[in-house]
C-alpha cells in the first residue's frame, strides 16, 4: 500500500496551480485556491506551513476527490 508524501504547503500550492488550480488570495499564512469545473467551482484553502500535518493533508485530498480521480490523486500524493 502506498503511503502518503510528506509535504509544504508551498509544494502543495504549485502542486494545485499545476493542475488547473488559480489562486484567489492569501491572508496570512493561508492561501485560497479554485478549480471551475464546468458549472460548479471547487475551493481548497491550503495552510502554508513547512510540513502539513497528516490530517490536514487528508483533509485537503478528501477535498480533492471531487476534482480529481482516484488514480491522479494517487499518483500526485502517495509514494510509488
Amino acid at each position: 500500500m502506498p503511503k502518503l508524501r510528506r509535504i509544504s504547503g508551498k509544494e502543495l500550492v504549485r502542486i494545485l496551480l499545476s493542475e488547473g488550480f488559480s489562486e484567489i488570495r492569501q491572508i496570512g499564512s493561508h492561501v485560497r485556491l479554485v478549480k471551475k469545473v464546468t458549472t460548479t467551482s471547487h475551493y481548497i484553502t491550503v495552510p502554508l506551513h513547512s510540513e502539513l500535518d497528516r490530517g490536514t493533508f487528508k483533509s485537503i485530498i478528501r477535498s480533492l476527490e471531487r476534482c480529481f480521480d482516484e488514480e491522479k490523486i494517487k499518483r500526485l500524493f502517495y509514494t510509488q
